[in-house]
């Protein structure tokens, strides 16, 4: 969580402990996990809002979709996903580039 393992966060609890006293800890850990509570209803209810107001196609839109670096990413794996398929693909064979003054074959079918 955040980069914290377990030795940092018992370390934090014991200064807690000694900075707010035994008694107050309930207390303030209580307030907190309110204000946690309320920042999530927040981002969900601004994340709702936002979808409401693009409209239905974007109605599986998640925040973690706008950040840049995810937009970034998503375009340079399509475009690495397309030179994989034009690689892929097999070349047209039996096409020659014409020798000088020979004349381009003529299809009257497709003109």
């Amino acid at each position: 969580m955040f980069g914290v393992g377990l030795p940092e966060f018992a370390v934090i609890a014991f200064v807690a402990v000694l900075v707010f006293g035994p008694d107050k800890l309930p207390e303030l850990a209580k307030q907190a996990g309110q204000f946690l509570r309320k920042a999530k209803q927040f981002a969900n209810s601004a994340r709702d809002e936002l979808r409401n107001e693009l409209g239905p196609e974007y109605a599986d839109l998640e925040l973690r979709d706008l950040d840049p670096r995810t937009i970034v990413r998503k375009h340079v794996m399509e475009a690495m996903s397309d030179a994989e398929e034009e690689a892929a693909r097999p070349k047209r064979r039996g096409l020659r580039p014409l020798a000088d003054g020979e004349v381009p074959p003529y299809d009257v079918d497709a003109t």
